[in-house]
């Protein structure tokens, strides 16, 4: 009966699983890093700071894919910066106020509705606090019933109320980011609605006021119905919209002629005060059939009257300055006259190249109008309602007062019709401003509001300038994006009629309503809030911050009163680098900013605004941009779709690292796809690189101390060279962010790993002398491309590494593998020499390996490699090389049997780059421990490296 040698041999053994069982190991983690304290010690090492500055997320709502991407692509870089040895600050944020959570308390949503189904599942804490939540909304609309909105008292509800919310949510996401693998400190977060924070951001308002940046206007402003309330630029998306396209006519008062207007906004009209035209274009005089003469842009002539159906003759022609002055008949009421105007803006691409022009409804028609002098007037209330002031104009009114701005643009065609200047009605379809909140159409309507200048001390070029010579922007074409933003966007409108928010604390003065801004009272305010009173404005005095003897500035009156406008959402949020970063001495400016590319008209803009106006200095050193999460049809997720992904889906079925791992290997920088058969490939590589730390762990059992490197056998040095350039390649590639870059190289080197390197190695590792210099030396190797791959991999699968490193040699050096530190490796490694030989033996291998899959699968001679001989006729520039390496080849090439001869002879034959090469049946007999033929043994009879290995030697044939 043969003998049985398993017991002598060197067989892997590792307690860590093949199975990962992400959902249920992945918590446990997770908790460790949490209950030992991991980020803070982290973030308190003696050590050069890195700052990434955390956009903050709304807190209204579960967290989606895009926030999982987001969290996921920070916490790849503050998980390598700590790697590097950097002392970290990665503080999150959230933005709590604003709009769409006062909605929400004031009306019922989804979002509401989601606590209300969710409460039972959440902790006894968090439950409670929802449960006061509910009551306190259904006492804060029972208020706003009975008193309306402007209650002070009200106000104060809503504040309460919208705050509980605010709390609720971000304890959820919390646990939701959490959940993604976060490494932060969760205990120091920062809340935009913290009154530390909202103090600061006062006295940052109370800063920009004396310094002269800040000023109140009457003008023209996006408004939403919805919110009854201005919106910022970085508020406002463009989406196709369907709108009237009215043609009409208006009577020149001077010539016996008519001017032909378009429009797509009748309800406008009720505000005209002039019509537009270019000075630098021509215009036609256009006699009609019926002898009325019609004047329209002559570049646009055979397009208008192809449009309207016209025949007729030209009469005349005149250019476009001849028509300043002029008197026309106004739209709708033949008591009112609008005089003709000069604007650059005319065009001729549409319309008739004459523009109606109301000053209260339009940027362009503002500014136009403010150098005719013309009256900025705006008819329509907060939900988009005529006033009475759009019937009092006229002693012809239409009686729209209390309609809306639709019913109302209906009786102005009716009046049009009526008079006899109607043309045509048609419908257009056009990209058009909306609320990206409400996703409704915005009006443009004049109202007074507080701005922030953006050309006051050269705000605007000094940004302009940072931008282009003091941030680096990846990808770089993203500077463009920014460059345009703030070179086109208007003043910033910080004021917002609502409650929930910061409040401005203006004066008004009720003898001769002059408003005005105090920097001691808002200062004053600033310390009631920071004690805690984030209401104060609401609930103290007005006399308690007024400097004494403080009368109004422009007639002296001591009857003041206050206003209760808030501040933009996005100057809490853009104002976080100083409250934040400055205001907690975490340090300015941050080093990186990470956020979607939506946001160079959002954080990024208007942290850069506040940043130069404050700092002189933009508030971060390099910016990042993602792209959004599309489904694998390359289409935005949405309900109305029913291919909404939720984060919880994917770490729930597969694990957090699977979904880090897919976030890896995206390309970010632009939108990217997921979706279940995306997620099965990930899974597919997971298990790789999963297996790939359990074969190198199960063959480091016994390690005990790696070998000099001057002692390593040729092959295994190879391997560490390689490692080398792969760890230095992985880490230029952290540092540029280039993740999906760096999944493809490690993914790559993994694979080639399994494929070449582990597989030479299997010999070597199970039969040679345990102690032994041939095993040690291949242990040494692993025992390093271990430590690389977990260090490398651990800001992407942190988990997996976590429980590599608890199964690790190396476990000792560090509690955890996200306090390692991940050095560079030995010059030594690095061998090009060596790396040239082995790349000349791979690509030999390629040539021949062809020939031995022939063998095993077409004609069965040989059952694997081992039972294979290679016999190589080289040609001469390789026969040096070969000789060298001769005692290796049999383990490069993974055979029993190399030989170097000048008459080679097998069953397959290869004439390649490399000589004439056959492949055949090893000759010999198979030693039954090693299972490798060898010429001169006998049947049964164990081979001289398996006899050695035993006595605990190393024989190298």
């Amino acid at each position: 009966m043969a003998k049985d040698y398993k017991d002598t041999l060197n067989m892997p053994r590792t307690d860590f699983p093949m199975r990962g069982r992400l959902p249920q190991r992945e918590p446990l983690f997770q908790r460790k890093w949490e209950e030992r304290g991991i980020f803070k010690r982290i973030k308190e090492r003696k050590a050069p700071l890195f700052i990434l500055h955390d956009g903050p997320p709304y807190s209204n709502g579960h967290i989606h894919l895009g926030h999982a991407l987001n969290k996921t692509l920070k916490d790849f870089v503050v998980r390598y910066k700590a790697l590097r040895g950097f002392r970290v600050s990665f503080v999150l944020g959230w933005d709590n106020h604003g709009m769409p959570i006062e909605k929400a308390v004031l009306e019922d949503d989804e979002r509401l509705n989601d606590l209300r189904r969710i409460k039972k599942d959440l902790p006894k804490e968090l439950k409670k606090k929802i449960e006061d939540l509910l009551y306190m909304v259904k006492r804060t609309r029972k208020l706003v019933a009975e008193r309306g909105l402007k209650d002070l008292e009200v106000k104060r509800w809503i504040r309460e109320t919208s705050r509980r919310y605010a709390e609720v949510w971000v304890e959820i996401q919390k646990a939701e980011f959490k959940r993604l693998g976060v490494l932060t400190d969760w205990e120091d977060i920062y809340l935009t609605m913290d009154p530390q924070i909202e103090a600061r951001e006062t006295e940052v308002l109370a800063r920009f006021t004396e310094e002269g940046y800040i000023y109140r206007g009457y003008m023209p402003l996006p408004w939403s119905r919805e919110s009854q309330s201005a919106l910022a630029m970085a508020e406002i998306e463009y989406r196709e919209k369907e709108s009237p396209s009215l043609w009409f006519l208006a009577k020149s008062l001077d010539n016996d002629y008519y001017i032909l207007v378009w429009t797509t906004t009748p309800w406008t009209l009720f505000g005209n005060r002039a019509f537009a035209f270019s000075p630098h274009m021509e215009y036609v005089l256009f006699r009609l059939p019926d002898g009325k003469v019609v004047v329209f842009s002559a570049d646009a002539a055979e397009r208008i009257t192809e449009s309207l159906g016209w025949e007729g003759e030209e009469v005349g022609r005149k250019r476009g300055s001849e028509f300043e002055n002029e008197q026309f008949s106004h739209p709708l009421f033949p008591d009112r006259a609008s005089p003709g105007i000069l604007a650059d803006f005319v065009a001729a691409d549409e319309g008739s190249g004459i523009v109606h022009i109301a000053p209260g409804h339009g940027k362009e028609d503002y500014e136009v109008g403010r150098l005719y002098g013309l009256e900025v007037f705006s008819p329509v209330d907060e939900v988009g309602n005529f006033t009475k002031e759009a019937d009092e104009q006229t002693s012809h009114p239409l009686n729209v007062a209390g309609l809306s701005i639709e019913e109302g643009g209906e009786r102005a065609i009716e009046r049009l019709k009526e008079r006899g200047t109607f043309v045509k009605l048609g419908k257009i379809r056009h990209s058009y401003p909306h609320d990206w909140r409400y996703k409704k159409p915005l009006i443009f309507r004049a109202t007074s509001q507080w701005f922030l200048s953006l050309d006051h001390k050269d705000l605007r070029r000094r940004a302009l300038r940072a931008i282009k010579e003091d941030v680096r922007w990846h990808p770089p074409e993203s500077i463009n994006r920014i460059y345009a933003s703030v070179k086109e966007r208007p003043d910033w409108v910080l004021s917002r009629q609502r409650a929930w928010g910061v409040f401005i604390p203006s004066l008004v003065c009720r003898s001769c309503g002059w408003e005005g801004l105090v920097p001691e009272v808002m200062r004053s305010l600033a310390e009631d809030i920071r004690s805690g009173n984030s209401d104060a404005w609401l609930t103290e005095p007005l006399q308690k911050y007024l400097p004494e003897g403080f009368t109004c500035p422009e007639c002296g009156s001591s009857d003041l009163d206050k206003r209760y406008d808030i501040l933009d959402v996005w100057f809490d949020s853009g104002s976080t680098c100083i409250t934040v970063l400055k205001g907690r001495n975490i340090g300015y400016p941050a080093d990186v900013y990470l956020e979607g590319w939506d946001q160079h008209r959002g954080w990024f803009n208007a942290s850069l605004m506040v940043g130069m106006a404050h700092e002189d200095r933009p508030p971060y050193r390099e910016v990042i941009t993602h792209g959004f999460v599309l489904d694998e049809q390359g289409r935005a997720m949405s309900k109305s779709l029913g291919n909404v992904i939720p984060p919880s889906y994917v770490i729930d079925k597969y694990g957090a690292d699977v979904l880090r791992l897919w976030v890896a290997s995206v390309e970010y920088t632009q939108d990217v796809r997921i979706g279940d058969e995306i997620l099965k490939r990930v899974v597919d590589a997971y298990r790789k690189i999963r297996n790939t730390f359990r074969y190198l762990l199960s063959n480091l059992y016994d390690f005990t101390a790696p070998l000099p490197h001057s002692d390593m056998l040729p092959m295994d040095r190879w391997a560490l060279s390689r490692l080398y350039d792969v760890s230095r390649e992985a880490k230029d590639l952290y540092d540029r962010y280039e993740f999906n870059r760096l999944y493809r190289l490690l993914y790559n080197y993994v694979v080639e790993l399994s494929a070449f390197y582990f597989e030479a190695l299997k010999d070597r590792l199970y039969t040679w002398a345990p102690a032994g210099r041939g095993r040690r030396s291949a242990q040494t190797a692993l025992y390093h491309i271990l430590r690389e791959l977990t260090l490398a991999f651990s800001p992407i699968i942190p988990h997996t590494t976590e429980e590599v490193w608890e199964h690790s040699p190396f476990r000792d050096e560090a509690e955890s593998v996200a306090l390692a530190i991940w050095e560079d490796l030995p010059e030594e490694f690095k061998d090009p020499a060596l790396e040239a030989d082995f790349s000349a033996f791979w690509r030999m291998r390629e040539e021949v390996y062809p020939a031995l899959e022939v063998l095993r699968r077409d004609r069965r001679i040989i059952g694997q490699n081992l039972d294979a001989r290679i016999e190589l006729r080289p040609k001469e520039e390789y026969r040096e090389l070969l000789g060298r390496y001769s005692a290796y080849l049999p383990e490069i090439f993974g055979v029993s049997q190399f030989v170097i001869t000048d008459e080679p002879k097998g069953d397959e034959m290869v004439d390649g780059e490399f000589g004439l090469w056959t492949v055949g049946h090893a000759k010999g007999n198979k030693c039954p421990r090693c299972w490798m033929w060898w010429e001169e043994l006998e049947e049964g009879e164990i081979c001289p490296k398996c006899k050695a290995a035993l006595a605990g030697e190393d024989l190298l044939r």
